[in-house]
C-alpha cells in the first residue's frame, strides 16, 4: 500500500512530504493507521545526524489503529487501538535497534530508529504498541508514547520521588513539563522550574511548578539552594546541554558519612548535546550523592493505562500540554518553530 509520510532525503535537509511503500506486516510487524503523532525534539537530532542512512522516516509517539497485524503477532488485531512508542513492552537489554524491512521511497529501503509516526499510516514490530481504550484514543493520547513516559517515567520509576521530597526540573517544554506535573502527582513539597523562557517558565505553573527560575537573569544553582535550603532531593535535566548535566549535580543536597546519609539524585532524561562533562568526584564520595540516566523508564503496559487515567481524572492535564497542532503538511514549520523554542509543551499533528 502507498501512504504519505515525511522523509528526509539528505542530512540536515528539509523534510520531503510524499507517498512511501508499506508492504504487508511480515513476522511480528503491524501496521498502524495514525489518529496523532507527537512532535519531539530528539527527532531533530535525528535530522542533523550524519550517521543515519537516508532516506530517513522520524517520529515515535502516537496513537492510532491496527489495519494488518503479521502472521507471528499475537499480541494486536486489527481494529485494536495502540500507542505507538520507542520503548519494547518487553525490557530488552542495550540499545535495540530494530531494523524497519517492508518500508521503501522510490524502491529504495527507508530507515527509522524503533518506529516512525510522522506518516499516516506506519509499520513497526509489535513490541513497539500498546493497546488502549477506543475510548482513550485522542489525539493528546499520543504524547504518552514519548513526552509521558520520558518525563513523567523518570519522577515515578527512576527517582521514585513521594510525598514531601524536594524537585527541580532543567527545561520545562514537553519532557519536563510531563516530570513537573508527575512530581505535583506524587506530592512533591516544592517544584522548582528552570528554564531560559518567561512564557515557559508561567506555563510549568499550570501543572506544579510552586518556584520558578530563569536562568538567563538568576543562578539556578544560588536560587535552588535558597530555595531548597540546602539542595533539593531529586534534580532532572530534561535538556541535555553541557551546563545544565552538570547544574543538576550541584542543585541536589549533600549528604555525609554513614550508611543511609545520602545525598540527592541527579537524573539526565535529555539527550546529552556533548560527549564529554566535568562532574567533581569527591561530591559522589564526600556528600554521598548520585548521577544517573534514565531512559524511558517505564512499564508501558502498565504505566500508560495509568497515565491516562490520571488524565481522565483531571490529574494530568495532557490536553494543556498540546500548545499547537499541525497537519502532516505543516511538519517543516513545526520542526523549525520546535527548533527556534516558540513551542510552549508539546506540538502534534492531526491525521484526521
Amino acid at each position: 500500500m502507498k501512504t504519505l509520510s515525511a522523509i528526509q532525503l539528505e542530512y540536515k535537509g528539509r523534510l520531503l512530504i510524499d507517498e512511501i511503500d508499506i508492504a504487508d506486516p511480515e513476522k511480528n510487524q503491524v501496521q498502524v493507521k495514525l489518529i496523532s503523532s507527537g512532535v519531539c525534539h530528539s527527532q531533530l537530532h535525528q535530522m542533523n545526524d550524519p550517521s543515519l542512512e537516508r532516506p530517513f522516516v522520524l517520529g515515535h509517539e502516537a496513537t492510532g489503529i491496527v489495519t494488518k497485524v503479521g502472521p507471528d503477532s499475537t499480541y494486536v488485531k486489527e481494529g485494536d487501538h495502540v500507542i505507538v512508542t520507542w520503548v519494547p513492552r518487553t525490557p530488552i537489554q542495550g540499545r535495540y535497534l530494530p531494523n524497519l524491512t517492508g518500508v521503501s521511497y522510490m524502491e529504495n529501503p527507508v530507515t527509522s530508529r524503533i518506529t516512525f509516526t510522522w506518516a499516516e499510516t506506519i509499520m513497526c514490530e509489535d513490541e513497539y504498541v500498546v493497546k488502549i481504550s477506543e475510548d482513550q484514543a485522542s489525539d493528546e493520547s499520543c504524547i504518552v508514547g514519548c513526552a509521558v513516559l520520558t518525563g513523567a517515567g523518570a519522577v515515578k520509576n527512576t527517582a521514585k520521588v513521594s510525598e514531601g521530597d524536594v524537585v527541580a526540573v532543567f527545561g520545562v517544554g514537553g519532557v519536563g513539563l510531563c516530570a513537573v506535573a508527575m512530581a505535583s502527582i506524587l506530592k512533591a513539597s516544592i517544584i522548582i522550574a528552570i528554564d531560559l523562557d518567561d512564557s515557559k517558565l508561567d506555563f510549568a505553573k499550570q501543572f506544579g511548578a510552586t518556584h520558578i527560575v530563569n536562568a538567563k537573569e538568576k543562578s539556578p544553582i544560588e536560587e535552588i539552594i535558597d530555595i531548597s535550603k540546602g539542595g533539593v532531593d531529586f534534580a532532572f535535566d530534561a535538556i541535555g546541554k553541557q551546563i545544565t548535566m552538570e547544574q543538576i549535580l550541584l542543585a541536589t543536597k549533600a549528604g555525609g558519612s554513614g550508611a543511609e546519609n545520602h545525598g540527592g539524585m541527579s537524573v539526565l532524561i535529555g539527550i546529552p548535546e556533548v560527549d564529554q562533562i566535568s562532574l567533581d568526584p569527591k561530591l559522589f564520595l564526600f556528600n554521598q550523592k548520585t548521577y544517573r540516566g534514565s531512559l524511558g523508564a517505564t512499564y508501558p503496559e502498565k504505566d500508560f493505562p495509568y497515565f491516562l487515567d490520571l488524565y481522565n481524572q483531571g490529574k494530568f492535564p495532557l490536553d494543556k500540554m498540546i500548545s499547537e497542532s499541525f497537519s502532516l503538511t505543516e511538519i517543516n514549520d513545526a520542526c523549525e518553530k520546535l527548533e527556534s523554542g516558540l513551542i510552549t509543551g508539546r506540538s502534534i499533528i492531526k491525521y484526521s
